[in-house]
């Protein structure tokens, strides 16, 4: 009985492993903290002790030192638990953000390069005019006949320039 105590015990995450993990976690936070742009850093709801500590594990140099300070840091944020959690959602929030971001310049890269393709040109340029009815297809079917003719470069690029403008305006 007493065994399956300890294991419902440690399961429930209240065991020691389960703090070292909480831990690192809040360290692993703190480094990630300390490697954001100002920009990155700007978007995040935090008050000003805590922004002052960031500023401070940002601006240690040296590697014992720097290590230090985001353990320093990493318990800043383990005693101010509802600021931690507002700006891991807020990571999560601008990671989500960036992989959208991603998936749609990949995208506008697949299309192009099959606008770009002899073969597959006539269905991309169908997806293009449905997608984007507002998009130039003449002058898009001229840039890729010259992509298809002479490997133009400079016209592929002018491809995806559009595409990736249409995209944008789509959005807005």
């Amino acid at each position: 009985m007493q065994n399956n105590d300890e294991e419902e015990y440690r399961s429930s995450g209240r065991g020691r492993t389960a703090k070292k993990r909480e831990a690192k976690s809040v360290e692993q936070l703190a480094q990630r903290l300390t490697d954001l742009s100002d920009a990155e850093l700007a978007k995040l709801p935090q008050d000003p002790d805590l922004a002052k500590e960031i500023e401070l594990a940002r601006n240690t140099r040296g590697h014992s030192s720097r290590k230090r300070q985001i353990k320093h840091l990493a318990g800043f944020l383990r005693h101010d638990e509802e600021q931690r959690e507002a700006i891991e959602a807020a990571l999560d929030g601008q990671a989500v953000i960036e992989r959208q971001e991603a998936m749609t310049f990949h995208h506008l890269e697949d299309l192009r390069d099959r606008l770009c393709d002899a073969e597959t040109f006539e269905a991309a340029l169908a997806e293009v005019r449905s997608a984007y009815p507002h998009l130039d297809s003449r002058k898009l079917t001229r840039l890729a006949n010259s992509v298809h003719d002479y490997s133009d470069k400079k016209a592929a690029r002018e491809i995806f320039r559009r595409l990736r403008k249409a995209e944008e305006t789509n959005v807005v």
